[in-house]
């Protein structure tokens, strides 16, 4: 008896329940990395400076429920977003899978630990500089960082393909973005 592909695999972002959705979030605290956009060219910097919304400890919001009520410029992920916003981590599930890509094997739902995400050096955990509230805005000029816009080495196996080897490296978070659900949609 074959299993059932795994719904990443058979749905559309737009087709999941609230709960595939959420699940997607692989939290690695990317998108909660405050993000400078040039007014001229449109180009996007990651600092690694978070959300004051971030908890270090966790890698994820303190108040997932009310963050776009405290947080002004909180993104809030939807399908729609997801097919606009193009600073999206390029190892970000929401990412990975509008574009017809499967799952990395250190992403939770294949792993079955949020561990693999650490150690796939893909989370922010221990490279955030602080929060937000700490810096003014040109002091955020000298926290860019270009290491969220990239793949960490050996990351981009996929549950079928071959595995790289997995070594723990350095994250640093950046806030200004939030965690996507279906429930944001609104519909």
């Amino acid at each position: 008896m074959q299993t059932p592909a795994p719904f990443w695999r058979t749905k559309t972002l737009a087709t999941m329940t609230v709960e595939e959705w959420e699940s997607l979030c692989d939290g690695c605290g990317r998108c909660c990395l405050v993000k400078l956009e040039d007014e001229d060219s449109g180009a996007v910097a990651y600092t690694d400076v978070a959300c004051r919304l971030f908890d270090a400890g966790s890698c994820r919001c303190a108040d997932y429920p009310n963050r776009s009520e405290i947080v002004e410029d909180c993104v809030r992920l939807t399908p729609e977003a997801v097919e606009s916003i193009g600073w999206l981590p390029p190892t970000c599930a929401y990412r990975l899978v509008r574009e017809g890509k499967d799952l990395p094997f250190w992403h939770p739902l294949v792993s079955g630990t949020r561990d693999t995400v650490v150690s796939a050096g893909i989370s922010v955990h221990g490279r955030v500089a602080g929060l937000e509230s700490e810096f003014g805005l040109f002091e955020l000029v000298d926290h860019i960082v270009n290491w969220p816009a990239r793949w960490p080495r050996g990351a981009k196996g996929t549950q079928t393909g071959a595995r790289a080897p997995v070594k723990r490296a350095r994250t640093r978070a950046k806030p200004g973005a939030t965690k996507p659900g279906p429930a944001d949609t609104g519909a």
